[in-house]
């Protein structure tokens, strides 16, 4: 079972109560995942149970200190906001979210990229009544599995040419397979869709950019967006902040 079926998994008939005691049973098991965020929100969104990550990466030695508290009064303000957003939107609407890539800002406010999932809590009559969630750390792609090397320079295509679109059907011909086991193998190896490689490559080179004091119009043309607007909602999708934002937070970090 993946951490994504442990969220999913519910007891029958169960309260907002039952499931908490679902999920304490497993507390020890998430405290022992350095990369794993784990936590688990009450339908206004704060949190009824975390693991000692996420605590750590909120500033608290004490996981209780979170305990009752929403992502507004436990991060940032810019980075709170958005998350709570996200919180209600799945909560509202009733709908997982599965493997979205953000990057977050980890202790020292150094940037980190991550999965996150999020699973709305019902009970027995349907209503949702909080969400559980993880943000697994990116790991490193897996170099031994036997695709790899087919892939390598797929990937390598990409990172060399990100201001171009991005073309699966010429990316599988260069891997020598077709369009779907490309997609399937990426995520067994890099655990990302070529898309979302594409993502991470583009909003890797702007947090770099955004450090100079190019225009942020400059930099999502050097990162392959012909619209400025496209760029700024994509980035605040998966950063949590505007360009502009970003780039005020790392003013204050080394001012």
């Amino acid at each position: 079972m993946s951490l994504s079926d442990t969220l999913r998994y519910q007891p029958d008939n169960a309260d907002f109560g039952a499931m908490l005691a679902h999920f304490r049973l497993l507390e020890p098991v998430f405290d022992a995942l350095p990369d794993v965020a784990f936590f688990v929100k009450d339908a206004n969104g704060r949190y009824a149970l975390v693991n000692r990550t996420l605590a750590m990466r909120c500033g608290y030695k004490d996981k209780r200190d979170l305990l009752g508290k929403t992502t507004d009064e436990a991060f940032p303000r810019r980075f709170g906001r958005t998350y709570f957003e996200q919180d209600m939107a799945t909560i509202n609407a009733g709908q997982q979210l599965m493997d979205q890539l953000e990057l977050h800002l980890y202790p020292g406010r150094q940037p980190g990229w991550c999965l996150t999932c999020k699973e709305p809590l019902r009970d027995a009559a349907g209503k949702v009544v909080g969400l559980a969630g993880i943000s697994r750390d990116l790991k490193a792609h897996e170099g031994s599995h036997p695709a790899y090397s087919k892939l390598a320079d797929v990937v390598q295509h990409i990172q060399d040419h990100y201001v171009q679109p991005l073309n699966l059907k010429q990316l599988a011909q260069m891997a020598g397979m077709s369009v779907a086991q490309l997609e399937r193998y990426f995520h067994k190896v890099f655990h990302l869709t070529p898309r979302q490689v594409l993502l991470k490559t583009r909003l890797d080179a702007a947090t770099a950019l955004l450090v100079t004091h190019d225009k942020v119009t400059d930099v999502a043309a050097l990162c392959g967006y012909t619209d400025h607007s496209a760029f700024t909602r994509q980035f605040k999708a998966t950063v949590g902040v505007t360009p502009t934002e970003y780039r005020l937070m790392l003013q204050d970090r080394t001012g």
